[in-house]
């Protein structure tokens, strides 16, 4: 399916460049305010430069293997490339993950200054990288037609989709095609996809069915996107999903899962977790399914009964951001010598692991040293294991930066979208309450999630004018008013 763009009056040229002025000034402004680092020092430049030049490679070739990528177009840092085939009547997955290690000394300039970020900050303007550009989106990166260090994750899997076999181990592999999703989509849909990713799709979908024995769960929520055009417009979307991401997800998925069934056999890692819903919640939830009259039935795991919701439905949607209460309470575990009491990720239904990010999230340059040691035998790294302790406040605090970070520049650009329409009435649906009064509502052009005065039923259609848009604080203000 195509993005479906806001549709509004194009700004006059000029109107058009005070606009991006203004909303670029927004940006810098939520930046500053969220404390984003800027330009890395000196001496961190210096020594990633030096280690791009001189990085410690592996002995082990693999660049036989023709690898992919499926990222998000223009993106450059590059984590994951995958390869799937057929073997003894299931699959061999391997999935090569950037090995970071080779190029981030312990204890030197560059593990320092990541450990201060966390993790790259997404603006519409700009990314704010983990590490320096000449390792992130250059010699560290698994891009097309260049050879590079990775962390291979050599899966084999049963004709149901169920893993029975996994090493890791460190390679030099190469990367022979770069896809994005909608282009694999429309490959594997009309037919002209090679085997590697007709593969994904098959072995993508026996993940999803695992998952479904297992009791996973996703949130279906929609994805609101912030894109800049070819004048330099921002504009908004609310993105529909391929399937092809979720069939890439599993992959990713798995190998988290794989990596915390390593680390908790070894009693040294750091898992992501997630409590099960407490009874309350889920009471709660099974209410707002009564009241919004969608049928959820008795014995029905709520994972499953997810999976049903249909985002284009004003209902279904409304019960959506329900069900974000289910989703609470993630966060990262380390341990070393004895197990954690809560080891598993609810929504995943498994223990699972962050290792397929490592240029991106800081966390997962430990998990995978800690995962390529263990599968040889070896005691974990003795950097590795010293970081766990402090790994989960890192990634809690530039959790939070990011989010905030993300969620501010989209209300601004929400604002400049509007601007010029206060006092317009809007189509919308109800699809939360506050606390304090008033409701959440979504508005679909433009492709608006905002704040509304006055009350009304959840997953109701609704009208609502546009009271303020203020792109200095990304505010946007709307009253329902029948």
């Amino acid at each position: 399916m195509p993005k479906r763009s806001i549709h509004v009056q194009e700004p006059t040229a000029e109107k058009a460049v005070e606009q991006s002025a203004e909303l670029l000034a927004r940006f810098d402004a939520i930046r500053a305010e969220l404390k984003v680092p800027e330009s890395f020092p000196p001496e961190v430049e210096s020594e990633a430069k030096a280690a791009a030049d001189a990085p410690e490679l592996p002995d082990r070739d693999e660049t036989a293997v023709a690898f992919l990528t499926i990222d998000p177009p223009g993106s450059m840092d590059l984590d994951q490339a995958l390869h799937i085939e057929r073997a003894g009547g299931g699959y061999r997955v391997r999935y090569a993950i950037a090995d970071v290690p080779a190029f981030v000394r312990a204890g030197g300039a560059v593990d320092a200054e990541t450990r201060r970020r966390g993790q790259t900050v997404y603006a519409p303007d700009q990314r704010t990288p983990l590490h320096p550009p000449v390792l992130s989106e250059d010699a560290a990166s698994l891009l097309p037609d260049q050879t590079r260090p990775a962390f291979v994750w050599d899966m084999t899997l049963k004709a149901d989709g169920e893993g029975t076999d996994v090493t890791v181990y460190r390679a030099m592999v190469r990367s022979t095609d770069r896809f994005d999703y909608e282009g694999v989509q429309k490959a594997i849909d009309d037919g002209s996809a090679d085997e590697r990713l007709m593969l994904l799709k098959e072995v993508g979908q026996k993940r999803i069915e695992f998952e479904r024995r297992r009791g996973g769960a996703s949130l279906p929520m929609p994805e609101q996107e912030v894109n800049e055009d070819h004048q330099g417009h921002y504009r908004l979307y609310f993105r529909p999903p391929v399937e092809v991401e979720d069939w890439n997800a599993q992959i990713s998925l798995m190998t988290g899962m794989a990596a915390a069934e390593m680390m908790i056999k070894a009693k040294v890692g750091i898992l992501r977790t997630m409590p099960a819903p407490d009874q309350n919640a889920v009471d709660r939830f099974r209410h707002a399914s009564r009241a919004l009259g969608i049928e959820w039935e008795q014995g029905t795991p709520y994972g499953e009964f997810l999976r049903t919701l249909d985002r284009t439905n004003p209902k279904h949607l409304a019960l959506i951001h329900e069900a974000t209460t289910l989703f609470r309470g993630a966060g990262y575990t380390p341990f070393d010598g004895e197990l954690p009491e809560e080891t598993e990720h609810a929504a995943v239904a498994y223990p699972y692991a962050h290792v397929t990010a490592p240029l991106r999230r800081l966390v997962d340059r430990f998990g995978l040293a800690i995962c390529e040691a263990l599968s040889a035998s070896a005691e974990a790294p003795g950097w590795a294991r010293e970081a766990l302790p402090s790994l989960p406040e890192i990634m809690a605090a530039s959790d939070k930066v990011a989010n905030g970070v993300e969620r501010a520049c989209a209300d601004a650009v929400e604002a400049a979208a509007l601007e010029d329409r206060v006092g317009e009435v809007f189509d919308a649906m109800v699809v939360d309450k506050r606390e304090k009064g008033g409701a959440v509502v979504q508005v679909q052009d433009p492709a608006v999630l905002a704040n509304a005065e006055g009350q009304n039923q959840l997953g109701t259609a609704v009208k609502v004018k546009l009271l303020e848009a203020t792109v200095a604080t990304g505010t946007v203000r709307f009253e329902i008013v029948h």
